[in-house]
Parts: structure tokens; C-alpha cells; sequence
């Protein structure tokens, strides 16, 4: 397997969960049980980049890894990229972001992403997708979907229902197409130099519509690999609801 880093960027500051990252799940902290989940990958480093000394406190505390960051990022690339900076790592090193808000990201999941960029030197991102689970995912704009051509290579994401089938959708709301979609799962996989010239590219009109930053990617040409999940985890942690599924998940296996 090919050594990789995994930054795990984590805020403190989100919108619809404050505090997100040091909310207790089954008695650990949400970013503690991101992190130990990484830590099933065979990933040679794991960094949280953070830019709250409350977090960065915890995550010293059960003996991890941290790098302080600017709090003025947008999005969790940024915060990796200036991670990534500071760490001084290799501009041909693979780096991995796992969101700090996805306590159940496989390990295997991760180790398959970086499998995927190696295996396809065209690509300059990895990432992942999964079935839906049921026709009210489809509609959902907080589940977003992905389409690929016959290579696995991304052709669109959106919030929206995609793919759309005229014939079902006349049909009315129950007949959508779920079980054509994919859910993308949050994960990506991508070398030092890249994700530097990806950072330094503005928000392009697409991505600020559908505020998903992997449309800049597509904007600039570039490719991107679209594995299948081999094992899937559940959604992230970006609401209260999603938050009590964990702690019920959690006190499931242990």
C-alpha cells in the first residue's frame, strides 16, 4: 500500500451543530471517533487541522495529531491545504480528507480512494459512492448525488435528483428514479500539488449554486475517479438528528 497522510479538518464554529466536533457521541468526543476510525486505514500520518484551541486541547489529549489553522477558511480544503503547508509535505504525496464529521468513514473505504488515484494517473481526485438508501434521498438536497460515465469518472454532483427519468417522474413523486442515483460520500483523495492549485482557483458559478466544491474541479477539467464503496458509512453528523444516530450507532458496538 502506498503511504498517505489523512488531515482530518475539523471547526468549531458550524452553522447548524456549534460546537460539532467536541459534541459527546456514546462518551467520546464526535472528532475522536473520526479519528479512531481513520486510524483502521492504513494511512502513515493523521492530522487534525483545526482552528480551535479547545479542539486542538482534546484531540492532545487522546494522543493525536494537530495543526493549528487560520480561522478564516471556507471550506474544509482550505483548511487542508494550509495544513498540508505547514506539515511540509511532499508535493507528490497523497493526502486524504476525511471530514471530522463522519465518525463512521471504513477504514477500507479510505485505503480503496487511494487505490483508486494511484490505479487511474489521469485523475486528480479520488473520492467515493454509495446506493441510496430510499426515494426520500433523492429529493433530499442535503444528499448529494453523483453521475459517471462508464469509467467511473464524475460527469456531474448536485443537490438535485440525478439522474432524471421522464417516464418515472411522470408517473408522480412516489415513481423517482432512486435506485439509479448515487449518493456521494464526502471523501477525497488527491496529491500535495494538486490540492494547491485547486485552493488557488476562485469559486466558480457552479459551485457557489450548488455550494459543493468538487463542481470547481469539473469547471477546471479535471477528473475525477468515482469508486464504489465496498463498505459505505452512514451519513455525516451535520444536524441534531444526525448527531443522536451516532450516539445510537455508537452504543450499538460497544
Amino acid at each position: 500500500m502506498v503511504e498517505f497522510t489523512v488531515i482530518v479538518p475539523a471547526r468549531f464554529a458550524s452553522l447548524r451543530l456549534p460546537g460539532k466536533p467536541l459534541r459527546d457521541v456514546a462518551g467520546k468526543p464526535l472528532i475522536q471517533r473520526t479519528y479512531e476510525t481513520v486510524k483502521t486505514s492504513s494511512a502513515t500520518r493523521i492530522v487534525v487541522a483545526t482552528d480551535d484551541d479547545g479542539i486542538s486541547q482534546v484531540v492532545h489529549g487522546f494522543g493525536g495529531e494537530v495543526c493549528l489553522t487560520s480561522v478564516s477558511h471556507q471550506s474544509g480544503t482550505d483548511r487542508v491545504a494550509e495544513a498540508a503547508t505547514s506539515l511540509e509535505l511532499d508535493a507528490d504525496e497523497i493526502v486524504v480528507n476525511v471530514q471530522g464529521d463522519e465518525p463512521d468513514m471504513p477504514g477500507a473505504l479510505i485505503d480503496q480512494v487511494v487505490e483508486a488515484l494511484v490505479a487511474n494517473p489521469s485523475a486528480s481526485v479520488a473520492t467515493a459512492a454509495t446506493g441510496l438508501d430510499n426515494p426520500g434521498q433523492f429529493i433530499d438536497p442535503a444528499v448529494v448525488k453523483v453521475v459517471t460515465d462508464k469509467k467511473n469518472f464524475a460527469l456531474y454532483f448536485s443537490r438535485a435528483g440525478i439522474p432524471f427519468a421522464r417516464s418515472d417522474a411522470e408517473g408522480g413523486p412516489d415513481r423517482v428514479p432512486w435506485r439509479l442515483a448515487r449518493r456521494h460520500i464526502g471523501i477525497y483523495a488527491y496529491r500535495v500539488r494538486y490540492l494547491h492549485k485547486f485552493t488557488a482557483e476562485p469559486v466558480t458559478p457552479l459551485e457557489g449554486s450548488e455550494r459543493l466544491e468538487q463542481l470547481r474541479a469539473l469547471w477546471r477539467g479535471d477528473r475525477i475517479v468515482v469508486v464504489d464503496a465496498r463498505e459505505a458509512p452512514s451519513s455525516g453528523v451535520d444536524t441534531l438528528d444526525d448527531l443522536e444516530a451516532a450516539i445510537r450507532l455508537f452504543s450499538r458496538s460497544e
